[in-house]
């Protein structure tokens, strides 16, 4: 019997607002533990909760982004449960009159093959169920880890900052469609500027729901919940082994439990958190300290307007307007700061394939080397540009340009000074080539013998000695001339 998972995810992002949802307390993160906090995130008694506009703002931007329908009113309600870092004893969210509904992304994703590698890549869509806003909780800390701490602690500052969580449809087959997706909603909300999406101080996490059915069922199979997934890579990981679990359990003829399970990283599975007898009852209800929020249709439309060309659409007007490859493409516009700076480098240099090559390679390989964002780097897309344009002409080659480049990223100085000063302007005089040509073949007759008769392709150890000879300096297409012509005997 063969089966296909079926995945939905609840992903939750932190706004980028400087104040908390329903305070004035800051969002600060790395603040000293429990030090952004006041009476109404610490749920004190008699502390009344102020709706923040610009959490409100950016949460609408976010659902116009993904397609949804704004709702107005949308509902606050209480969300009651009881956690040591939830000193309200309840999460303010919304339930029954979400912000947004029935929104859809379009995802540029594929199959991976055995070796690691995506192929078949194509666009697909996934739906938006809802994207409501709530209040984050605390953290605790456990020392020791959770099932054994000697010792826990609880932080207050993230009590309180606003979230928007966004639940998607059970649409993905593949653990790589949700890795996709992920990567590709978090673009958008950095695109957006409403989130950092970094994920390792929380600012975007992942909650993802799996099941396994037969292949053609109509009807769902039995629903799994793996928490607190922090990195793409973990959410991967934990997917393959949640469907390679549940498929094997099915194959031997026994019953998946309704649960909610944890991903452990050094032990690289999944484990049981509660089962479906512990699943909390929320009990919401309306909540009765703020009113439903009533937007104005004309400001809704005004934030649509504001909207920035988002991944999607950026990835697939610089594929047909420059002539890039979508993988190529995929890179390019990973962040709109990247997508920029290629798009400036591309439309000065007036060569968007060359843009296209030094971005992905050296400039990609210096920034990782010296962890660098493109945002900080030290060579300009003007600079970048120029580089390429002296390529072009000629002056210099493309191996002599690797090392004017390493100089451009160490002092951020422009490439004609480098090359000046550094003496690398490719020779090109003939005059200057003609004795070091005849020396390389008068040292080499052999090969001469071997390109006479018919092994052209031996011509590539000459131009090779004739660089070396030169220290790269030499024009290859003038060397390449020259050594036809001499060694035709012309």
């Amino acid at each position: 019997m063969e089966f296909e998972p079926v995945i939905g995810l609840e992903v939750h992002a932190q706004l980028l607002t400087r104040s908390k949802l329903f305070c004035h307390c800051s969002t600060q993160f790395g603040a000293s533990p429990n030090a952004n906090t006041c009476p109404i995130c610490l749920g004190l008694p008699g502390a009344l909760p102020i709706l923040n506009r610009e959490a409100v703002k950016m949460a609408v931007k976010a659902a116009l982004a993904l397609g949804c329908r704004i709702n107005s009113p949308s509902i606050f309600a209480r969300k009651n449960y009881f956690y040591p870092d939830l000193p309200k004893g309840y999460q303010i969210s919304q339930y029954d009159l979400p912000l947004g509904e029935k929104g859809c992304v379009t995802v540029f994703s594929g199959d991976r093959a055995d070796t690691g590698k995506i192929i078949n890549r194509r666009e697909k869509s996934f739906g938006i169920t809802r994207l409501h806003m709530e209040d984050d909780a605390g953290k605790s800390i456990h020392e020791g880890g959770s099932e054994n701490a000697a010792k826990s602690s609880v932080n207050l500052n993230r009590s309180g900052v606003p979230l928007i969580e966004i639940v998607s449809e059970p649409d993905f087959r593949s653990s790589q469609e949700a890795y996709d997706y992920l990567i590709h909603l978090r673009k958008t909300l950095i695109y957006l500027g409403v989130c950092d999406g970094n994920m390792e101080e929380g600012s975007l996490r992942c909650d993802a729901n799996v099941s396994v059915r037969e292949k053609g069922a109509l009807t769902f199979g039995t629903k799994v919940e793996i928490k607190n997934l922090n990195s793409f890579r973990f959410l991967q990981r934990a997917l393959d082994y949640e469907i390679a679990r549940q498929r094997r359990i099915l194959s031997e003829g026994e019953t998946i439990s309704q649960e909610t399970r944890l991903w452990d990283e050094s032990g690289d599975r999944t484990f049981p958190m509660r089962s479906k007898e512990e699943a909390h009852d929320y009990r919401y209800f309306p909540e009765p300290d703020l009113m439903p929020l009533k937007l104005d249709p004309d400001w809704i439309e005004l934030l649509q307007r504001e909207l920035p060309e988002l991944p999607g659409p950026k990835m697939r007007r610089v594929m047909e307007q420059y002539d890039i490859p979508a993988d190529d493409a995929l890179f390019l516009t990973g962040t709109s700061v990247m997508a920029e700076f290629f798009e400036k480098c591309a439309r000065i240099s007036e060569n968007p394939r060359a843009s296209a090559n030094w971005i992905m390679g050296d400039l990609a390989y210096n920034l990782k080397n010296s962890a660098k964002d493109i945002a900080d780097c030290p060579v300009t897309s003007k600079q970048l540009a120029d580089l390429i344009r002296i390529i072009d002409t000629g002056e210099i080659s493309g191996k002599i340009a690797k090392t004017v480049f390493e100089e451009m990223f160490r002092t951020a100085e422009d490439p004609a000074p480098i090359i000046k000063r550094m003496g690398l302007v490719q020779v090109s005089d003939t005059a200057s080539l003609e004795p070091v040509i005849d020396k390389i073949v008068a040292a080499n007759p052999r090969q001469v013998e071997e390109f006479r008769s018919g092994k052209t392709k031996v011509i590539g150890f000459f131009v090779g000695q004739v660089m070396k000879e030169t220290k790269g300096q030499a024009n290859p297409k003038v060397v390449n001339d020259l050594l036809q012509k001499k060694l035709k005997g012309d």
